[in-house]
């Protein structure tokens, strides 16, 4: 849903509403989201847990959208409708992810 705030259109969902982040903040978020993926398969890795690709590739999905959602202005520290716009957009990706993966498979 568009709304128009002066000459800025927003965007919400349900009911926060989005920021457009610059290309800089999506390129930081995105290496942050690379580190944590990184420390998590290390983590996984020291603690001996057996972890596939696919469960590799859906880390990093997870990862990526924590740190991009943030930026967009979806913080899961901010109450319940931030958490519930971030767990349902985190369902439709690996939903995906895994739709797109028994396909390619």
């Amino acid at each position: 849903m568009l709304r128009a705030f002066g000459s800025a259109l927003t965007m919400n969902l349900i009911g926060i509403p989005l920021r457009k982040p610059s290309h800089n903040e999506v390129a930081a978020a995105t290496v942050m989201a690379v580190g944590l993926w990184l420390a998590g398969i290390g983590l996984m890795h020291a603690a001996q847990v057996a972890l596939s690709r696919a469960d590799a590739g859906a880390l990093l999905l997870v990862c990526l959208w924590g740190c991009v959602s943030a930026r967009l202005g979806i913080r899961i520290d901010r109450g319940g409708r931030h958490l519930l716009a971030s767990l349902a957009v985190n369902a439709m990706l690996l939903g995906a992810y895994e739709v797109l993966r028994r396909l390619l498979a």
